[in-house]
């Protein structure tokens, strides 16, 4: 038997911009159905906002997004900030999304679009622990951990 997980981010109110740009950065396609397409009636406040969305890739990337209901701004929910001090990693985020990879080169074309508006908190490169490893929090708010896997 065998499982997938997929990261769900919880948006507020800009899931249809996060999921197109992701769709940009992995490639694939999106799936992206609004309240409306689920009975809510297309007049009230929302009805427009993602209820289900989905960016799957053919490199195995997979993330899926929603709006919270009544809910706006731009960043994801949960919110909150990291960086770096004294070399150790601070954060008041519950999650960050790790992408990894055998290969820098295909990583370095990954971080180099989700970099753009980006608060860069790590900048990929060699480490101890890694031939590549950088983290970002990107345009919507969502923390990336990029790292080439250990041989």
């Amino acid at each position: 038997m065998t499982i997938q997980t997929t990261t769900h981010l919880n948006f507020r109110g800009n899931a249809r911009q996060a999921l197109e740009f992701y769709q940009s950065v992995f490639g694939g396609h999106t799936v992206l159905n609004i309240y409306a397409d689920f009975g809510m009636p297309a007049e009230l406040p929302g009805a427009d906002k993602i209820v289900f969305g989905l960016v799957a890739a053919e490199c195995g990337f997979r993330v899926m997004g929603y709006d919270i209901p009544g809910q706006s701004g731009r960043t994801i929910a949960g919110g909150g900030s990291t960086r770096r001090e004294n070399n150790t990693t601070i954060t008041d985020q519950a999650l960050f999304v790790a992408l990894e990879s055998d290969v820098l080169e295909e990583l370095q074309g990954y971080w180099d679009a989700l970099a753009v508006d980006a608060i860069i908190i790590e900048p990929l490169a060699a480490s101890m622990w890694s031939a590549g490893f950088g983290m970002l929090t990107d345009q919507f708010g969502v923390t990336w951990s990029v790292s080439v896997t250990a041989a």
